[in-house]
């Protein structure tokens, strides 16, 4: 792999740029692999490279219907956050933060990480109780959570000027989540795969599977894909929204909807707001690019879809509540919008499992999955090399649905 560098980036200047090395291989199809990953998305790319750094196992495929990072990765908010509620939620998230805070260095690949805080907007007396409870809870696994009294929150987000006393919601209280941040989003699926490829790891755009083939115990033995069948007795499913697509088909029913996610980019304006600010009772909010755009997000599809549009009555609602708080910005156009199909477990907490089919894995279930990418990748890749569970994922396996084990975590949805 070659190593971007300040030295390297002048050398290649000298000669026009012309010289740098293919940032991945496009390696023809194998017919056999020790395991097919589905899904080159943050999930997909980030479990293969852990499988090969940590286990060293190589011999790997990740397989792509599309282009590489092209699904859910590249259609999020790049907030990257621990604030849980669960015992079991937030010691996996505090890893994931952890994991993020080194990978520009790790990958040799400069992700814009930027651990610039989140700031919770409360308007509400229930809202402030259940975020009180849940800092109270977040404070025993290291994650940060402190409350701010209204003068604080506006000294903070000077550009947050609504919500006063005669709004419809006045605002009541702030809470800041210091190890709250941001990456980009790109950079975050090219890093992993360029990495990856470094070490064996083959990525496979543009090969959609179409179907597994199983043996007599019903156990995974390959994956027909539209450019041919592939022999593996592990297969990995990390496909965001169109898990059941592929699952429904094997007779494996999973607990799973799906759901389509709202998000929107401003033209680039001067810097505005040096946080990201998430304002729950409302269902949205915003950050700031290092480009300058507004990057806002909305509440979810009222129904199961698997739209990748904007439904426009929660476009209205999103946009009706940022200028409630933030009406300085009501001159301000939109450059773009999009939706990301989300596929949520009933407790709203992800999947990482083995599944009653020998040989097949699962990673779904991801509300907000960016977040979770490093750590999701390297707990799965710790089930598949081991066929027994990372501890950080041990209770989300599909376990607790027989058990009615959930962990339940819709407090962090706006569901």
């Amino acid at each position: 792999m070659q190593r971007y560098s300040l030295f390297s980036l002048a050398r290649n200047a000298l000669t026009g740029h012309r010289d740098w090395q293919a940032v991945w291989r496009s390696p023809p199809l194998g017919k056999r692999y020790d395991v097919v990953i589905v899904g080159a998305g943050g999930h997909g790319l980030a479990t293969a490279y852990y499988l090969a750094r940590n286990h060293d196992i190589t011999r790997v495929a990740v397989l792509e219907r599309g282009w590489l990072g092209g699904g859910n990765v590249a259609r999020n908010t790049v907030t990257i956050r621990s604030n849980y509620l669960r015992d079991e939620s937030i010691p996996f998230y505090v890893k994931s933060v952890s994991l993020y805070r080194d990978l520009s260095r790790e990958l040799n690949f400069n992700l814009m990480f930027s651990q610039r805080s989140m700031i919770d907007v409360v308007q509400t007396y229930p809202r402030l109780r259940d975020i009180k409870r849940r800092m109270l809870n977040m404070d025993l696994h290291g994650a940060s959570y402190e409350v701010l009294d209204v003068d604080e929150l506006r000294r903070r987000i000077p550009a947050l000027t609504g919500g006063g006393p005669r709004s419809r919601l006045p605002i009541i209280a702030g809470m800041a989540h210091r190890n709250a941040g941001v990456a980009r989003h790109d950079a975050v699926a090219w890093g992993y795969a360029r990495a990856a490829d470094a070490r064996g790891i083959e990525l496979h755009q543009h090969t959609e599977v179409t179907g597994f083939e199983r043996g007599g115990r019903g156990e995974i033995t390959g994956v027909q894909t539209s450019r041919g069948t592939v022999q593996t007795n592990k297969v990995a499913i990390c496909v965001s929204g169109h898990t059941r697509t592929l699952t429904d088909g094997l007779g494996l029913r999973l607990p799973l909807q799906s759901f389509n996610l709202t998000a929107f980019v401003s033209e680039p304006v001067k810097p505005l707001i040096d946080v990201v600010v998430n304002m729950p009772d409302s269902h949205c909010y915003l950050s700031q690019s290092d480009k300058g755009e507004l990057v806002i997000g909305g509440g979810v599809d009222p129904g199961i879809s698997f739209r990748r549009g904007i439904k426009e009555g929660v476009f209205e609602d999103t946009v009706t509540a940022v200028l409630e708080m933030f009406p300085a910005l009501q001159r301000l156009k939109l450059l773009r919008q999009w939706g990301g199909t989300l596929d949520t477990a009933s407790d709203s907490s992800p999947i990482v499992s083995r599944t009653d089919i020998p040989g097949l894995y699962v990673s779904a279930g991801w509300w907000g999955g960016f977040k979770a990418i490093p750590a999701g990748g390297l707990t799965l890749a710790h089930l598949i090399a081991n066929d027994a569970p990372h501890p950080l994922i041990e209770p989300f396996s599909l376990n607790r649905f027989r058990s009615l084990d959930f962990v339940l975590e819709t407090g962090t949805t706006a569901r």
